[in-house]
């Protein structure tokens, strides 16, 4: 049996103004030898922020700063920038994030050398409506109904005739942290399954490109929900980390019942020359809603990671809990893997 750790509760909301309502969904990284975190935080009036803090060790923080460290600047995050991911890459450290305009909410990117100042490098996702992307969805024969599915649920939550106008949600912006094949690669979710996408540069990700990319979609396809926890739709949750046996990811899965969606986190492993070639990934969550801070919250029943370090061998993930509070699990990096080769 895999042992799952609950460290428990690493951080609560305060009284401070822009973090009084939730702290959530934190991004995790390690810089001059202290693990950073980078957080959701929210208001009571639900506008998101980032603030962060910093630990002496992975469940134990020194230093929590007492104002948010990344504010919206720009007009397609005038509403909030939510759930960011933090990715080493080369000279960069980049930040990945939901930019939310009260309207769309899409893949923004930020990018750092000293993460004490960040630059907006702007949306990153696919700038194309959903009418447009329900055209490209006709192409295809044996595509996953689900697709279209959620088109009609944007149409009818946006009002009748909006497809003309919204633009296509894709959340869970994760980067590679490093080069695939030569090229930068990075996860995304476009309802209901995990997508990977290559390029040479972030400034490539524009009208064309995902235009054409969307005509294959089928190709760029990395993981679709197939166990019960997660038959309603993935999304990818940590920055993958590479080891021996691949690419080891950790993502949401999420189940519709009688109370609502539950969202669990599950493991799996992808080639690593390849990550569109699934290796193999646990049939049962890793975790899933069971303590009280994770069963009742701002949204109830949620555990979302978002980041995850390696330390010693053991595999610390960092994750929102209910969408008030941040909490800590760990596992031995090896019998996680082990148990994913192994089911």
């Amino acid at each position: 049996m895999l042992e799952v750790k609950r460290e428990g509760i690493l951080l609560e909301p305060s009284d401070l103004s822009f973090e009084n309502h939730g702290v959530l969904n934190p991004a995790v990284v390690l810089h001059e030898g202290a693990i950073n975190l980078f957080y959701r935080a929210t208001n009571k009036v639900n506008f998101s922020t980032i603030g962060r803090c910093v630990l002496e060790h992975p469940t134990k923080i020194s230093l929590r700063f007492n104002h948010p460290v990344i504010i919206p600047t720009e007009p397609y995050e005038s509403h909030g920038i939510e759930d960011p991911r933090i990715t080493p890459f080369e000279d960069y450290y980049l930040l990945s994030y939901t930019a939310y305009d009260g309207h769309n909410a899409r893949g923004g990117l930020m990018t750092s050398k000293d993460l004490n100042s960040f630059h907006h490098e702007g949306i990153i996702t696919p700038q194309i409506t959903y009418k447009e992307f329900a055209l490209c969805m006709e192409c295809f024969r044996n595509l996953n109904p689900k697709y279209l599915r959620f088109v009609r649920l944007f149409n009818k939550r946006a009002g009748a005739g909006s497809l003309e106008n919204m633009i296509l949600w894709d959340k869970d912006v994760v980067f590679f942290p490093q080069r695939i094949n030569g090229k930068m690669a990075m996860l995304h979710r476009i309802y209901p399954d995990i997508q990977v996408a290559y390029f040479n540069h972030w400034s490539e990700l524009n009208y064309t490109f995902w235009k054409d990319y969307l005509f294959k979609i089928q190709e760029h396809i990395v993981l679709s929900g197939k166990m019960p926890f997660e038959n309603s739709y993935v999304g990818a949750g940590c920055p993958p980390i590479l080891t021996n046996e691949g690419w080891l990811l950790i993502y949401h899965g999420v189940t519709d019942t009688a109370l609502g969606y539950v969202y669990s986190t599950g493991a799996a492993l992808l080639q690593a020359n390849d990550p569109t070639q699934e290796i193999g990934r646990l049939k049962e969550p890793l975790f899933s809603p069971m303590e009280t801070y994770e069963l009742n919250g701002v949204t109830s029943n949620v555990v979302f990671p978002v980041g995850a370090i390696v330390l010693n061998e053991r595999l610390y993930i960092y994750y929102g809990a209910a969408d008030k509070r941040i909490g800590v699990v760990s596992v031995w990096l090896k019998e996680l893997i082990n148990s994913i080769l192994n089911p």
